[in-house]
């Protein structure tokens, strides 16, 4: 398959076209059009505005990823006969990319103890099934497992039932991905988001793009750096992989940009995987060499200033380079772009989180942007790039296994309840509790929990020791055929713009939308807030403090509980009514006076890791393909990288040659975790010598449970592999 040469474009307007003809190009364009928030990334388009519209009012605002997800729920039910013609052994053979497209879950689905096959049931025996274990089983041995797309509403409840049942292993899939955005912004700011808004960042002359591949990833991203480059700003970005869409973007929607493409990097930085914690000091090295700083900001509005200087100036620029993998006149150069800018905006996203040093990153880039006072000014500031739609949402309304003081303050005197005190743990965490046979029953709330878990054997095996594992989902994914407890439950649930009652959503601009919901469009499937509040009302029927659970199933009462109790939401005590949707307050930073005890952010000294590779192995980081979303495979192509399947590793043809290898040659990757066989090396010029790309989450099997030690995130980047070129296979070129 041929590389494309621009993002977007017309094979863009091709593929939504194709989408269009999957889902009814009227029935989509009616369900995009619905006053609900989009279902794909957290850049915040939908709402009460009318799908396809973004926080600033601007018309029309689509990407590739709505149109997917969007028709992926429009998909006819699967059929009764599926589960009985299909065995788990069969299913495990399936691609994600197949499961995905089987249709839609309408049928609570039971696998018993030594089952080949899921069985359907009625809700009646699948609800009480739950009942009875929960009853059962010790309160702490139990977790409770959130993926991003479901509703602050559904979350709340969730976290709720589960801390009033008395277990505090709540977590969410940020672990997985933003974990260390947030604990390195609460480490500065105060505050773990972004500090900015979307119009901030409209308005920006130079925006930094870090460790991610928002052509692919967050489309309508594109729109506004290509708009900043059209109006004479920079963009500079750092990645290992020259990415298509981040050099050249066509815009479906401008006929010029689409005819003759829009530059976006002015200058593109190719670090080590793992070098970027050297290049931003050296970056930040130069701002102080050229006298840069805004000395003026860093006295009166940080803390930690002479102590980052001193050690920039410590440190070498041989240093430096050479744990970069980045020469020193780039370097150089991006330090000019930087002190030429009057409103500078960072955003990054997982290839800076996904490392064991994570939250040293993200304070590595406060640490740039603070030099300069760019953050606590309207128009520039800090960019977490989130990838799920609610994923920040859920954060904020409690879905952690440690809830803020003021938070259980409010939660036990506004219900007059009391909340369990034990520690709760992470993600991870959870799963190895469960391999140690400390956890018996855990309950995912949407999401992939096998296929987003690194070190894939050992989430398999871990899971496979629970009693029972609970799903509530839309379609099939991996998880539910490959990470199976000794009895596994499979609830279908509505999508978002299906729900009865209004929800709410937040973006990663701090920003809350409002879903309006809207028919259903199967027989079966229920409101995820209807099946929490009615397990919930069961489970906890016998409690010594009693709890109008059914009330709760109001998603109008669950707003006004979150407004009484999270700080930052009143406001969703009067959207109903008022259907102003806002900005979380206390989050903006446009003045430099920070959210920390003393009201200044806080600079931070770190010293550099260790990169590892040479002597015959590679730095691997794992990616997502242009036709997938999180976990979810669209299509098995990937047209940004001319890439058709996933059983592949990406290298650069120099490194081919020093290893001997043959483009389409299958070899087994190994890891100290696991290993591979039968990948097919495909050269890839874009990539920096050195280094490998493989797909995720296939490749979570060569993937250890190192973790970042401050945020507990797996560093999903940079894992050290060797190639195995033993029995050797050449296939046609694709």
């Amino acid at each position: 398959m041929k590389r494309v040469k621009t993002g977007g474009g017309w094979p863009a307007i091709r593929y939504a076209w194709r989408k269009a003809r999957e889902g009814g190009p009227w029935r989509l364009y009616r369900a995009m059009r619905g006053k609900n928030a989009c279902k794909s990334c957290a850049l915040g388009m939908g709402g009460q505005k009318g799908g396809m519209v973004n926080e600033a009012g601007q018309f029309p605002q689509v990407c590739i990823k709505s149109l997917q997800a969007m028709v992926g729920d429009l998909q006819d039910a699967i059929p009764a006969a599926f589960w009985s013609e299909h065995a788990i052994a069969d299913l495990q053979s399936w691609t994600s990319h197949t499961l995905e497209h089987s249709g839609r879950l309408v049928q609570p689905l039971l696998l018993r103890p030594g089952a080949t096959h899921f069985q359907p049931i009625a809700w009646t025996e699948a609800l009480d099934r739950i009942v009875a274990k929960l009853r059962a089983t010790p309160p702490p041995e139990t977790f409770w497992y959130f993926s991003g797309r479901s509703s602050n509403e559904a979350s709340f409840l969730l976290q709720l039932f589960a801390r009033l049942y008395g277990s505090n292993h709540v977590n969410n899939v940020s672990y997985y991905c933003h974990q260390a955005s947030g604990v390195g912004l609460t480490s500065v700011t105060g505050s773990g988001t972004a500090t900015l808004t979307l119009d901030d960042l409209q308005h920006a002359d130079v925006v930094f793009v870090i460790g991610g591949n928002p052509a692919s990833n967050h489309p309508r991203l594109m729109h506004v750096l290509m708009h900043i480059r059209q109006h004479g700003g920079q963009v500079v970005v750092i990645n290992p992989v020259i990415e298509t869409g981040l050099v050249n973007f066509s815009s479906p929607g401008e006929w010029r940009s689409l005819l003759f493409g829009t530059e976006i990097a002015s200058l593109y930085l190719q670090p080590d995987i793992g070098g970027d914690l050297a290049l931003l000091t050296g970056i930040a090295k130069r701002i102080d060499e050229i006298g840069a700083s805004d000395e003026a900001f860093l006295n009166d509005h940080c803390s930690g200033w002479s102590e980052l200087r001193a050690q920039l100036r410590r440190l070498s620029w041989t240093e430096l380079c050479a744990q970069s993998g980045v020469p020193q006149e780039q370097i150089h150069r991006a330090a000019q772009v930087y002190a030429a800018g009057r409103k500078v905006v960072f955003a990054w996203t997982m290839g800076i989180t996904h490392h064991r040093h994570g939250v040293e990153n993200v304070q590595a880039i406060a640490n740039l942007a603070l030099m300069r006072g760019m953050v606590g000014r309207p128009h520039a500031g800090l960019l977490p790039i989130r990838g799920h739609s609610n994923v920040q949402g859920m954060g904020s309304i409690g879905v952690t296994p440690k809830l803020k003081d003021a938070v259980i303050e409010r939660l036990e005197s506004h219900f007059g309840l009391s909340l369990p005190t034990a520690p709760g743990l992470d993600t991870l965490a959870c799963l190895e509790a469960a391999q140690d046979g400390r956890m018996r029953v855990a309950f995912c709330l949407g999401g992939n929990l096998y296929g987003a878990s690194p070190d894939s054997a050992f989430t398999r095996d871990a899971l496979a020791q629970l009693d029972l594992l609970v799903h509530l989902s839309t379609k099939l994914n991996t998880g539910h055929v490959h990470g199976l407890a000794r009895e596994t439950l499979v609830l279908p649930v509505l999508a978002r713009d299906e729900e009865p009652q209004p929800t709410t959503q937040e973006s990663m601009f701090n920003y809350v939308r409002l879903s309006a919901g809207g028919p259903v469009r199967h027989a079966g499937p229920r409101s995820e807030v209807q099946v929490i509040a009615t397990l919930a009302a069961d489970v906890l029927r016998d409690a010594k403090q009693p709890f109008d659970w059914q009330a709760m199933a109001d998603t109008g009462r669950i707003r006004e509980a979150i407004a009484a109790i999270i700080p930052g939401f009143e406001k969703m005590a009067t959207i109903d009514a008022t259907r102003e949707e806002f900005h979380v307050q206390g989050r903006l930073f446009h003045t430099p006076r920070f959210a920390t005890a003393d009201g200044r952010a806080r600079l931070h000294v770190h010293d550099l890791p260790a990169l590892g590779g040479g002597n015959g192995a590679f730095r691997l980081m794992t990616v997502r393909s242009e036709g997938q979303f999180n976990t979810v495979v669209y299509e098995e192509q990937d047209l940004y990288r001319g890439v058709v399947g996933r059983d592949v590793i990406l290298l650069h043809p120099e490194d081919m040659r020093e290893h001997g290898l043959a483009a389409n040659q299958r070899v087994t990757v190994r890891s100290p975790t696991g290993s591979l066989s039968g990948i097919r090396v495909i050269p890839f010029e874009p990539i920096k010598a050195g280094n490998a790309l493989m797909y995720y989450p296939e490749a979570n099997v060569l993937v250890g449970r190192d973790v970042d030690p401050q945020s507990h995130t797996p560093a999903y980047k940079n894992v050290l592999i060797t190639l195995d070129p033993r029995a050797v296979q050449c296939l046609s070129s694709s």
